[in-house]
């Protein structure tokens, strides 16, 4: 068995409020949205870079309050790019963890936690 990618789901539950925070804010890209049909739940495909993450408004498909982790190169400088944009919501900080590792903890208006952290880029 080869694996190849890990497509994770988050819960939300605002369609408005997800698309602010992800696509405005965070600043990934919508890859697609599906309802069943119209006034029905949203499902969610967007991506940055090589990640794509599902958001999800129905109700079976994830538990809020989830953590992810993301691994990323240059997390200072997206750091300093989203505290730039005076967010309302979020003011994430940067920590150095006591394994030696910069991370970037934000959690989205739905209580999922996003952990950026800085990966080796050789």
């Amino acid at each position: 068995m080869i694996c190849h990618s890990v497509t994770p789901i988050l819960r939300i539950f605002d369609e408005q409020k997800a698309k602010e925070f992800y696509l405005d804010f965070l600043e990934f890209g919508v890859e697609f949205e599906h309802r069943f049909e119209e006034g029905f739940p949203l499902y969610m495909s967007i991506t940055m870079s090589h990640m794509t993450i599902h958001l999800s408004e129905h109700h079976g498909d994830a538990i809020p309050g989830s953590t992810i982790r993301i691994g990323v190169t240059g997390l200072e400088t997206y750091h300093k790019h989203l505290l730039a944009k005076k967010y309302k919501y979020a003011r994430p900080g940067l920590e150095r963890t006591p394994w030696d590792n910069m991370e970037m903890t934000v959690t989205d208006p739905f209580g999922n936690r996003l952990v950026f952290y800085e990966v080796d880029a050789r």
